[in-house]
C-alpha cells in the first residue's frame, strides 16, 4: 500500500481542520482587538500562558464541535486491511489515506480522535457547571447563615469527601448500579437544583418588580422541571430533554464527586466575605438572604471559582479518561480517548500510534484547561 511522508500528512491535517482555523481566526482577532473591555478574560492575552491555554482549549472545544465536519471517515468502521497500518496509509479503495494510522479493528485513527473530543468535551464543562450550581446552591447559605444548616451539610459533604475519588467513581459507573436505581435517585436530586438556583436567582433580582419577577420564575420553573423529568426520568413527553442511561451514570457520578469540594470552597468564601462591608450595606437596605448571596457574596467570590472551575474541568477530563480505559461507563465501540488508548495499549510495541494519539491529545486538553487557570489565578489576583 503506498504511504505519504510525514509533510504531506501534516498538510492533510490542516487542511481537514480548517473549520477550527477559521473559528479561531474569529475567537481570537476580535478578543485581541477589544481585550481591554472584556475584563478579566480580555486580559488573558496579556500572559503568554493565557494565550497558549486558551488557544489549546478553543482548538479541542472547536474540533468537538465541527467534528462531523472534520473527520474524514465513520470512527466505526472497520477495514481489516488496514488494521494496525502506519500513519499515511492509502486505504485499500483508493479513497483516502488514514493520516494518523489504523488501529487494531482497522479504524482510523484520526477520525477516533475528533470524535472522541466530542464525547469529552460534552460531558467535562457541563458536569462540571452542574457540580458548581450544587455546590454553590448549597454552600453560600451554609456559609452565610452558619449554625445547624452549615453543621448539617458539611457533616453530608466530609462524608462523601471520606470515599477515595476513584474508587466512589468505579462505585457509581459500573454497569451493575443501575439495577439499584441508584442512577435515577441521584440524578432526581441532582437535577432539581439549577431549578432551584435560577428560581432564587431570578426572585432575589427581581423583587421590586412583580410581573417581570412572575414571568421568570414561572419560565424557569416550567423549563426547569420538564427538562428535569427528561433528564432524571427520561419521561419528556415531546423528546427533547433525554439521556442514555450510560450517559447519566458517568454525569451523575461526576456531579456527585465533585460537588462536595465545590460546597466547601463557596463556604469558605461566604463566610469570609459576609463580614465585608457591602455584604452590611446590603442588609441594612433590607435586602433579602438569598439577594446579598447571590448579588453580593457570589460576585465576589467569582475569581477563585472561575478559576477552580477550569482545573476541576481537567480533573474531570482525566477522570472520563480513566474511566473509558477501564470500560467503565461507555459502550466498548466508542471512540473516546479513555478506550481508545485502553484498545491500543495491548500493541504498543507493534504500533504506538493507536494509544499515542489520543494519549497526545488527552494530553494537551489538561494541559491546556491547566495554564487557562494558572493564568486566570493570576489576573484575578490583580483585581
Amino acid at each position: 500500500m503506498e504511504v505519504i511522508g510525514w509533510s504531506s500528512i501534516f498538510l492533510r491535517l490542516a487542511g481537514h481542520l480548517w473549520p477550527v482555523w477559521l473559528a479561531l481566526v474569529v475567537l481570537i482577532l476580535p478578543s485581541v482587538l477589544y481585550r481591554r473591555r472584556l475584563g478579566l478574560y480580555g486580559r488573558l492575552f496579556d500572559s503568554p500562558i493565557g494565550i497558549v491555554g486558551l488557544l489549546l482549549v478553543a482548538f479541542w472545544t472547536f474540533t468537538a464541535i465541527f467534528a462531523p465536519m472534520i473527520a474524514p471517515y465513520d470512527p466505526l468502521s472497520q477495514i481489516a486491511q488496514m488494521k494496525n497500518e502506519v500513519p499515511g496509509t492509502m486505504r485499500p479503495d483508493g479513497a483516502g489515506y488514514y493520516l494518523l494510522g489504523g488501529d487494531n479493528l482497522g479504524r482510523d485513527v484520526f477520525s477516533r480522535m475528533v470524535v472522541g473530543a466530542r464525547r469529552v468535551l460534552a460531558i467535562a464543562p457541563a458536569a462540571t457547571a452542574f457540580a458548581f450550581v450544587v455546590g454553590i446552591t448549597l454552600g453560600l447559605p451554609a456559609g452565610y447563615r452558619g449554625g445547624r444548616l452549615d453543621t448539617g451539610l458539611s457533616f453530608i459533604a466530609n462524608l462523601v469527601l471520606a470515599f477515595p475519588v476513584i474508587l466512589l467513581f468505579y462505585l457509581l459507573v459500573t454497569p451493575e448500579i443501575r439495577t439499584t436505581g441508584l442512577p435515577v435517585v441521584l440524578a432526581a436530586v441532582l437535577f432539581l437544583f439549577p431549578v432551584v438556583f435560577f428560581t432564587a436567582f431570578w426572585n432575589s433580582r427581581l423583587h421590586m418588580r412583580q410581573t417581570a419577577r412572575n414571568i421568570a420564575v414561572g419560565l424557569t420553573l416550567v423549563i426547569g422541571l420538564w427538562a428535569w423529568s427528561g433528564l432524571a426520568f427520561n419521561a419528556d413527553p415531546l423528546g427533547v430533554w433525554s439521556m442514555d442511561p450510560n450517559l447519566l451514570n458517568v454525569f451523575v457520578s461526576v456531579v456527585f464527586v465533585n460537588a462536595p469540594t465545590v460546597f466547601r470552597i463557596v463556604r469558605g468564601l461566604a463566610l469570609d466575605l459576609r463580614t465585608r462591608d457591602y455584604v452590611a450595606a446590603a442588609q441594612t437596605r433590607g435586602e433579602g438572604a438569598w439577594y446579598v448571596m447571590l448579588w453580593e457574596i457570589l460576585p465576589n467570590a467569582r475569581g477563585p471559582l472561575i478559576v477552580d472551575f477550569c482545573l476541576r474541568i481537567g480533573y474531570t477530563t482525566i477522570l472520563l479518561g480513566t474511566l473509558g480505559f477501564f470500560g467503565l461507563g461507555v459502550s466498548p465501540e466508542s471512540p473516546d480517548w479513555g478506550s481508545t488508548i485502553n484498545d491500543g495499549r495491548r500493541l504498543l510495541t507493534i504500533a504506538p500510534h493507536p494509544a499515542l494519539v489520543p494519549a497526545l491529545a488527552l494530553m494537551s486538553l489538561v494541559l491546556g484547561l491547566n495554564l487557562l487557570a494558572d493564568a486566570l489565578r493570576e489576573e484575578s489576583l490583580k483585581d
